[in-house]
């Protein structure tokens, strides 16, 4: 499977700017890549925005990046050997590419917060895209997914 980097960077922006969550805007750019419809690919990654539900624990378009790695490359039978360790290893390898561009992979780390968030998402207006990060991690959330995609 060969993936264009540059289209899914661009859907997975756009998709946050049209106001799925990190995680969805990940997963649904990689959507015709998956053998899963868009309408549960959303419902799965909807609790992963901001952090796991706004507890700014791990960062969602990270946890997007897993849920399509994990419906590539998953296994869907009791694993405790091999096929564990080498879907660890690589799963390892994506994320920790994420973590070396930004230091961390904790959503409260990267938007420079402490502690856990209100439920209550933030209004998306102009100033909210100017002072997040949110569509720089997701861009290159989605250029480190489908690189590694498109190398092995």
């Amino acid at each position: 499977m060969k993936i264009d980097v540059e289209i899914v960077k661009n859907e997975a922006r756009e998709n946050f700017i049209k106001g799925y969550n990190c995680s969805q805007a990940i997963v649904l750019a990689f959507s015709k890549y998956l053998n899963i419809g868009n309408e549960s690919l959303l419902k799965i990654a909807s609790p992963f925005g901001g952090g796991i539900c706004r507890l700014r624990e791990t960062c969602g378009a990270v946890s997007g990046m897993m849920i399509v790695f994990g419906l590539l490359y998953g296994y869907q039978t009791p694993e405790i050997g091999q096929i564990k360790t080498e879907l660890y290893t690589k799963g390892q390898k994506v994320v920790l590419e994420f973590e070396k561009r930004f230091k961390t992979v904790v959503c409260r780390e990267l938007l420079n917060k402490i502690g856990h968030d209100t439920p209550i998402s933030d209004v998306r207006n102009e100033n909210f895209y100017k002072t997040r990060p949110c569509l720089n991690l997701i861009v290159n959330a989605a250029e480190i997914l489908a690189n590694f995609i498109n190398e092995n």
